[in-house]
């Protein structure tokens, strides 16, 4: 059994984990499980101020504590704009404190991207945001600060994460595809709010590129955490990133995302 956590701040769009649990089940052997420890979020709000309380270590402490009893291999903190706005070392701060809480290797979001990024080549993409335009511009800083270039950036400007849950298949697909862009070789779609893990592979035939979103790759990074020397094996029905093994190098199990 590979058993890998989630500190998921709220409720929204939680109910993509359990999805994507029984689609892994369903493609390839093997048990998997995919707990979720709801974090607090005194504010549900895609604002600044908000998301650096939700992102707090009193708050991610308590969670991943919570995880450590679960007997989870990995923890990740789901939550794209509650990482991304500490900036990168900021965010490799957070990350090191859940891993020290959760006693166990530790990611979040925001590196999830950025480690699926180049675990499928890309250095150019298109973001399509649900958020207000200053909080997409900090993703854009991070992607950057990682050597990813963002080539189009749109911005939905949805405040709360409840909005943004109640989207469904065709504004979820519609948006996307809408802002894509020619020189992109991805689509990013940063927001765990957002239901999207059971059109994974509409969404990228839709667009006829990898198009990598919030929930699916925090599952990724967490298993890729949690596989062993072997790697995370390929799995159907989840997109590209989960179509080709992920492997994370012998030296760098375990460590801090800011070393990765």
């Amino acid at each position: 059994m590979v058993n890998v956590g989630f500190l998921y701040p709220g409720y929204s769009a939680e109910d993509d984990y359990p999805a994507i649990e029984r689609a892994l089940r369903d493609s390839a052997p093997g048990e998997v499980s995919l707990p979720v420890v709801h974090t607090l979020m005194r504010e549900d709000a895609h604002r600044v101020d908000a998301l650096l309380d939700i992102g707090g270590s009193d708050v991610l402490g308590e969670g991943a504590r919570a995880l450590r009893g679960m007997g989870v291999q990995a923890a990740v903190w789901a939550c794209t704009s509650g990482s991304f706005v500490f900036g990168w070392d900021g965010a490799a701060q957070q990350v090191a404190g859940v891993s020290e809480a959760a006693g166990v290797p530790a990611s979040s979001t925001s590196f999830a991207f950025v480690h699926a990024a180049r675990a499928l080549g890309v250095t150019r993409v298109a973001v399509a945001a649900t958020y207000p335009s200053d909080v997409a511009e900090r993703f854009v800083a991070f992607l950057g600060h990682a050597g990813i270039e963002v080539v189009a950036l749109a911005s939905r400007g949805i405040v709360t994460a409840a909005e943004v849950g109640t989207l469904g298949r065709d504004e979820v697909l519609a948006f996307v595809a809408a802002n894509d862009h020619p020189d992109a070789e991805a689509v990013l779609v940063p927001d765990t709010a957002l239901h999207t893990v059971s059109w994974l592979d509409e969404l990228e035939a839709r667009v006829g590129k990898p198009v990598l979103t919030a929930n699916q790759v925090s599952v990724w990074e967490g298993l890729r955490l949690a596989s062993g020397p072997g790697g995370l094996p390929p799995r159907t029905g989840l997109g590209r990133l989960f179509a080709a093994p992920a492997t994370v190098p012998a030296g760098e199990r375990g460590r801090h995302p800011r070393q990765l």
